[in-house]
């Protein structure tokens, strides 16, 4: 189950802890150990859309975001972003993520999402289109519309392998560049929340860097 536990201001909330030490090399073979979790998550983001044209209409309909609904998908969400953060979205960690849709607090990384008891019959209609347009150029660039010279990917990716080879020749991990990327990761998951109709509050258009999101007004169970 969720935390009931919100913040006004962010309900969308990304902590990391960069792991240390990591290995030299490992990150070169990633890609085939997370090849069982993508078989997995391919057939889960297929549920994640059905289940989220289903709390479209109960949102337009009630109001509300059928709790059973959210649990699965902020799960499904969970689950792709520790995949994310042990391959190629950061690299922060060689610990293997499980194959769970809870929150798993001992792992190196944690996205929660306040529950929403109410949202906005009205915006439901048009936020996850016309409302995050704006957002979905910024998104292009970071997860694939960035250009140079013969690399064609996002930003956050160039970045991970720029990481990656610091990490093969110095054994460590660059603590501004993990802050960095992990601020970009944090952008692209508030947006997928908000699109994913799991919020009302848009995503500001704010790079918070580092592991440790930042302080917000708390709200009052």
């Amino acid at each position: 189950m969720t935390t009931l536990v919100g913040f006004a201001d962010r309900p969308v909330r990304v902590n990391a802890v960069l792991d240390a030490p990591l290995s030299r090399w490992l990150w070169l073979v990633k890609w085939i150990l997370a090849i069982p979790h993508y078989v997995v998550l391919s057939f889960l983001w297929i549920g994640f859309t059905v289940v989220s044209v289903i709390a479209f209409f109960a949102i337009l309909f009630t109001g509300r975001y059928p709790r059973a609904l959210f649990d699965f998908n902020l799960g499904v969400l969970r689950w792709s972003w520790r995949v994310a953060y042990y391959s190629y979205g950061v690299l922060g960690t060689d610990r293997y993520p499980p194959f769970s849709l809870g929150e798993e607090p001992d792992y190196p990384t944690r996205l929660d999402i306040a529950y929403p008891e109410h949202l906005s019959r009205g915006l439901v209609l048009v936020k996850w289109w016309l409302l995050a347009i704006p957002h979905y150029v910024v998104i292009g660039f970071l997860l694939g519309g960035f250009h140079l010279g013969w690399w064609s990917g996002g930003l956050i990716a160039a970045l991970t392998v720029i990481a990656a080879v610091i990490l093969a020749f110095t054994a460590k991990y660059p603590k501004g560049l993990f802050d960095l990327i992990l601020g970009l990761d944090r952008w692209v998951l508030r947006v997928a929340a908000y699109v994913a109709l799991m919020t009302d509050t848009y995503p500001p258009f704010r790079l918070d860097m580092g592991g440790t999101e930042p302080a917000g007004t708390e709200q009052q169970p």
